[in-house]
């Protein structure tokens, strides 16, 4: 795990400091909210329906057990006991005083956390798979090159702003979990024919109010021209780039409207032109550096089994089913990587505790050689538990509330804040989570049903990742009253779609019994228990789910 040098430390200080005299000056008067406006933004502060909202970075969603433990501090001293995981791999406080900003902030500074670039028209937190460093199916460890990003696009002079804010994910499975098609930037690493590491370039993907699944604009770039090609893009991005219309500005708009030949053209032009002055000199040692923090951690030499694990499955039912769900296997003999859930059944989808937060820090540094992993589903890892350990882990999870099995099930669903705190949503996504996790409940019922991704945004802003959800709900207003847009396929692994929209919108107190008729649709049409409701609509269509859907009560 990457640890901050001096100049990070330096940064994140003079940052802090800068914002305080900022804030000091909003409190008395000297400036106006609008004069406020773009400084909070560069510091991840926003003003939503009822508090200002803090947004706290997670580089690639990685962090160690004492950042979480202030996260728990945090959420106790200054906010309401909680904080809410994003789908950009951060987390947010909703209630902090502006007064205590700056003093979070600096709180921040001494675990090596802050709030830069989490908000305004900048290059975001560079986000990766969750499961990264610790699974087998990818080809090397992607997170050096997501620190290496982060360096270069904190405060880079050309790229402070952007026509609109801007989004890289980094992966290095087949198997993707990072959405890196539904991202401005997606990096895909790959091997070429003589064997060297690389990377695919997939560019103009995005959500929002015109989504778009990205192209691929170079099959392979290397590592050494990695930042040069992303300066190109960037620098494309930033000379075309709509500035006029903030619908229009994001470089989804520009490569669809440009095509995709010709903006790969623009690219490598710009990338042939940049001069020897003006190249990224990234030297090999400092690579070496940077990728030595994500080595691999002390792992035991242990067997691939684990008797301890058997006997305690043949003894807990609960247990057995939670290993089934919530584990994965490691690229490590005898270790597996463990998701816990942020989303009991009834619980706003996302949130967590300072009591919880303290919870999964003491076991990070007991079971997880202290390392834990926040997940763009709004949930957090830990990455390297021996098997061995996995029932006194589940067990303390239990007696924390954070035993929940439901990992990719039809109850972890995604969700956003919605019109419970934000100032741009149009309708609730909490409730509508909630209900749809009490409707689905049952344990026996959601093993039944298998992987369905539900994504729920409360604006067409799409924080939910709705439009890329197996079953997408989009909160809308008519005319004063909340409805709720259902969209069927879409989907944001390797196989991206943007999800159809199946009709008119539904009450909120008939999407409960409208998914139920759609669920038992599938199930009277899969092919197998095995068959996915997301494999078995893309066989048989959209029609069966659509009649469902808003067939009589």
């Amino acid at each position: 795990m990457y640890r901050y040098d001096e100049f990070d430390a330096q940064i994140v200080r003079e940052r802090a400091a800068q914002f305080r005299g900022q804030v000091e000056r909003r409190l008395s008067g000297d400036i106006t909210e609008d004069q406020f406006k773009p400084l909070r933004l560069m510091n991840g502060v926003y003003l939503q329906l009822h508090a200002y909202m803090l947004r706290i970075a997670i580089p690639y969603g990685t962090l160690r057990g004492e950042q979480m433990r202030k996260f728990a501090h945090i959420a106790r001293k200054y906010d309401k006991g909680y904080g809410h995981w994003t789908t950009r791999q951060n987390i947010q406080f909703n209630w902090v005083a502006l007064k205590d900003i700056p003093d979070v902030l600096d709180e921040l500074a001494e675990v090596e956390m802050h709030a830069i670039q989490t908000s305004g028209n900048c290059i975001r937190n560079t986000t990766s798979d969750q499961f990264a460093g610790a699974t087998a199916e990818e080809i090397e460890d992607p997170r050096p090159w997501c620190e290496i990003i982060r360096q270069w696009s904190t405060f880079h002079p050309e790229f402070s702003f952007l026509p609109r804010k801007f989004k890289i994910a980094v992966t290095a499975a087949e198997n993707d979990r990072a959405a890196i098609r539904v991202h401005d930037i997606g990096l895909h690493m790959r091997r070429n024919d003589a064997g060297e590491t690389g990377f695919e370039v997939i560019v103009g993907g995005g959500q929002g109010r015109t989504p778009h699944v990205g192209v691929t604009i170079k099959p392979f770039v290397a590592k050494d021209q990695l930042l040069d090609y992303l300066e190109a893009i960037m620098r494309v991005y930033n000379r075309f780039g709509r500035r006029d219309n903030k619908y229009k500005a994001r470089i989804k708009i520009l490569v669809s409207e440009t095509g995709a030949e010709e903006f790969t053209r623009l690219v490598d032009e710009e990338f042939e032109a940049q001069r020897d002055a003006e190249k990224i000199v990234l030297p090999q040692a400092e690579v070496d550096r940077i990728t030595q923090y994500f080595a691999p951690p002390a792992f035991e030499d242990l067997p691939d089994t684990s008797d301890v694990l058997d006997a305690a499955k043949a003894k807990d039912e609960a247990f057995a089913r939670w290993v089934r769900v919530n584990v994965r296997p490691h690229k490590q003999a005898g270790y597996g990587i463990v998701t816990i859930s942020c989303k009991p059944i009834g619980a706003p989808p996302g949130d967590v505790t300072d009591a919880q937060m303290d919870v999964t820090a003491d076991l990070a540094e007991r079971y997880s050689l202290d390392e834990i992993r926040i997940t763009h589903e709004q949930n957090m890892v830990l990455p390297h538990v021996k098997l061995d350990d996995l029932f006194d882990l589940y067990q303390e999870l239990d007696s924390a509330g954070l035993a929940t099995a439901n990992y990719e099930l039809i109850s972890d669903i995604i969700c956003c804040p919605g019109l419970d705190y934000c100032n741009l949503a149009n309708a609730r996504s909490i409730p509508v989570a909630q209900d749809l996790q009490n409707t689905f409940a049952d344990l026996e019922r959601q093993d039944d049903i298998g992987e369905l991704k539900i994504k729920i945004s409360g604006c067409i802003n799409a924080c939910g990742h709705h439009h890329v959800g197996h079953i997408g709900i989009l909160g809308v207003d008519r005319k004063g009253e909340e409805f709720y847009q259902i969209t069927f396929g879409g989907r944001a692994d390797e196989k991206a779609a943007i999800g159809q929209i199946a009709g008119p919108g539904l009450r909120a107190e008939d999407v409960p019994s409208a998914l139920e008729r759609v669920i038992e649709t599938y199930r009277e049409v899969r092919s197998s228990k095995d068959e996915r409701f997301i494999d078995a609509l893309e066989r048989v269509g959209h029609d069966p789910f659509k009649e469902a859907l808003y067939a009589a009560g």
